[in-house]
């Protein structure tokens, strides 16, 4: 791990309190996830694909811990930020 510049840390098991970096992440995922929803007035059985798409989003947004650079596009240099044009969650799909 430490040749790609991970550091390598653990903590006890069952202490999520430990890990302060995944819990934020979690946190920031949820509340992502929640906003869409109540935003969209989308019923809570889409939680999955609000969830999803909150992932897609975060990972094409600019990140500080990265020197504001976008994580999709250092993951995947030669692909294109979005396949697929945006759209707001909760619209309907049409060809």
């Amino acid at each position: 791990m430490s040749e790609n510049g991970v550091i390598h840390q653990s903590s006890c098991p069952h202490t999520p309190q430990q890990n302060g970096i995944a819990e934020r992440k979690h946190r920031h995922i949820i509340e992502t996830s929640r906003t869409l929803l109540i935003n969209a007035n989308v019923p809570l059985k889409f939680w999955g694909d609000a969830v999803l798409t909150a992932e897609y989003l975060i990972n094409r947004m600019l990140s500080s811990a990265i020197q504001n650079k976008v994580p999709h596009s250092i993951l995947f240099p030669d692909e294109p930020l979005f396949r697929i044009a945006p759209r707001v969650f909760g619209s309907r799909w049409e060809d």
